[in-house]
């Protein structure tokens, strides 16, 4: 009885030695920096995607994964070219941006369909994207009639969070349905001052919601590499579409990083994200 024991023992210890064939294991994805402002880990590819958008992508798809995604959409007259440092920002964070390429983004339509256009390749076989989008993890953001676009997109049942950068009034805020940010800038004055954004997260009673107020932003802050607005951004989305715990510290809890932030004027949160 004693050498069969023995016997078992071997076998199952050679067993647990031997991979089993197909079961690789998952590879460890590259830490992002503690500087939210700071590029990610990842090497970044632009491409065409389709006619209507422009895709900001890790250039190595699924190398730890599906990627989430961020829907964009620009401000009045803008072009994603006009936000391109900021557009690979996020990509070097590992999520696959569809930027709509068209100037005018506030009905929110052209964000979606840039999220349709993932989709359709996530599912066609062999394609680049097959198998590399995580659809269950779409976050909306855009600047200025972008803002309200994102706000506009974030109705649709598909975008699990919105960030409306100084958002234009496009949109209806009681339509959605997830963690919203809203981000205003202390010195925008004229184009969508600050009175505008404010009441509109005070409107989102029926969702996690924060409203941040950037010091000294104007309103063409966001263009070119986000400003000020980068870090914020990008640890929000962290936080709430990669399950990140150290950005979600960031805005949770009672000492949360950006409460008594100097980066801000006025940063608020409501009952439900508080």
């Amino acid at each position: 009885m004693r050498k069969r024991l023995i016997a078992l023992g071997f076998v199952a210890a050679i067993a647990a030695a031997v991979p089993v064939v197909g079961q690789a294991a998952a590879a460890e994805c590259p830490p992002a920096p503690s500087d939210w402002a700071a590029a990610g880990p990842f090497p970044v590819t632009v491409e065409a995607g389709g006619s209507a958008h422009t895709i900001y992508r890790p250039t190595q798809l699924g190398g730890c994964g599906a990627h989430a995604v961020i829907i964009w959409g620009n401000g009045t007259w803008a072009t994603p070219s006009s936000y391109d440092a900021l557009l690979r920002h996020f990509a070097s964070h590992g999520f696959i941006v569809a930027a709509a390429k068209t100037t005018q983004a506030g009905s929110g339509r052209e964000m979606l369909a840039g999220l349709d256009y993932l989709a359709t390749r996530n599912n066609t076989a062999g394609d680049v994207y097959a198998g590399k989008v995580d659809l269950t993890r779409v976050g909306a953001t855009g600047h200025s009639q972008g803002g309200g676009g994102a706000i506009a997109a974030g109705a649709d049942p598909r975008v699990d969070t919105v960030v409306p950068i100084e958002p234009g009034p496009q949109g209806d805020v009681a339509a959605l349905h997830g963690p919203t940010f809203f981000l205003a800038g202390q010195n925008d004055q004229i184009v969508v001052p600050s009175q505008l954004v404010y009441p509109r997260y005070q409107k989102a009673t029926h969702i996690p919601a924060v409203y941040g107020e950037l010091a000294g932003a104007g309103h063409f802050t966001a263009g070119g590499n986000g400003g000020g607005f980068r870090g914020p951004v990008t640890a929000w989305f962290r936080a709430e579409l990669l399950a990140d715990a150290n950005a979600r510290t960031e805005f949770s809890g009672a000492d949360c990083g950006y409460c008594d932030s100097p980066v801000w004027s006025r940063f608020e949160r409501n009952a439900l994200a508080g």
